[in-house]
């Protein structure tokens, strides 16, 4: 499965980002998770082949705005728990992708 973790600079998503990837490997889920600043976020979207967006808690305010392109893109868009954007939180958000968009991925 391939993700895009948006965030406003592309850069603190970087932390989040490796936890998810790890905690994906433990549970045999193949998962790429590429970082985004929110500007990079359409033109990304256009050029991937991405599964699900995932949004970081400090740019909730621009889910509105991010979400139609991802619908455009027939892409589930999620709005990162807090817990779940940290070093540790990997397990955290990999339980919030199964519970919010499980149903329409294919975590294998």
């Amino acid at each position: 499965m391939k993700v895009i973790l948006v965030c406003s600079a592309g850069m603190s998503s970087a932390i989040a980002a490796k936890s998810l990837r790890e905690a994906a490997t433990k549970e045999g889920i193949a998962m790429e998770v590429h970082e985004a600043a929110s500007q990079m976020f359409e033109e990304m979207v256009a050029k991937g082949n991405y599964q699900l967006a995932l949004v970081a808690p400090q740019i909730r305010h621009r889910f509105d705005t991010l979400k139609p392109i991802a619908d455009q893109a027939g892409m589930p868009i999620l709005q990162i728990a807090p817990k779940g954007y940290t070093g540790i939180g990997g397990k955290y958000l990999l339980q919030q992708i199964k519970d919010e968009a499980g149903q329409v991925l294919d975590l294998t």
